[in-house]
């Protein structure tokens, strides 16, 4: 039997290292290629393909989220397991949404990383057990009626501009940057504030940063 493909992406080595490490314990996993940036994943993942693709939530350049949405729009087969540090519910319904198929937490990752990756490979989503009681109470409220799921309403569009609308550019600046028009670009701005019912630029950026959009926060 072939072994298990599996590409490890953190822009910590250490972390990266400590990973392959215990992954080494198997017999029939393997680690056929590393990166330290989502960037970096993605041209990887355009010469081989794994199985799964275990990558920080936090890297640079591309966050984990939009990195799990570029992998299941190109391939959905690769399953994706998002490693983060942060206990926030709210990360954890973010990455789901995005595609990802596991949710470990960093601290989590020595005894429940083989169990995550187990439980992937079965097609089952992981995640970590300090999540369940939220879980169990988000899922209560919902089938009561009295709760909604806290998926982003936002299009990937949109969530480009919200990021650099958070990090002080024009609408001239996005509009280059993103290779559309200044119209299009305060369009999306305006279509922001309608969805998120926010009327001032001090107010997206507050959002922005709360939930981990900027580059200074850690998702």
């Amino acid at each position: 039997m072939n072994p298990y493909r599996i590409i490890l992406a953190d822009d910590h080595i250490m972390l990266r290292q400590g990973i392959k490490k215990i992954i080494e314990e198997s017999e029939d996993i393997v680690v056929i290629a590393e990166a330290s940036d989502g960037l970096e994943l993605l041209a990887v993942l355009k010469k081989m393909t794994p199985e799964m693709v275990i990558l920080d939530i936090s890297m640079p350049n591309l966050r984990g989220i939009e990195v799990s949405r570029e992998i299941k729009s190109f391939n959905p087969k690769i399953k994706v397991l998002i490693l983060t540090m942060h206990k926030k519910i709210d990360y954890l319904y973010h990455a789901l949404s995005a595609g990802a198929d596991g949710f470990l937490l960093k601290e989590d990752t020595d005894e429940e990383l083989f169990t995550a990756i187990e439980t992937i490979r079965r097609g089952r989503i992981y995640v970590s057990p300090s999540f369940s009681t939220e879980l169990a109470e988000d899922m209560s409220k919902i089938c009561r009626g009295d709760g909604r799921f806290p998926v982003e309403r936002l299009t990937t569009r949109e969530r480009e501009v919200l990021k650099l609308v958070s990090e002080g550019k024009s609408s001239k600046e996005i509009a280059d940057l993103l290779f559309i028009s200044v119209r299009t670009a305060e369009h999306h701005r305006e279509n922001i504030k309608r969805k998120l019912n926010l009327k001032k630029v001090a107010d997206l950026v507050k959002y922005a940063i709360l939930e981990g959009y900027t580059s200074e926060t850690p998702l």
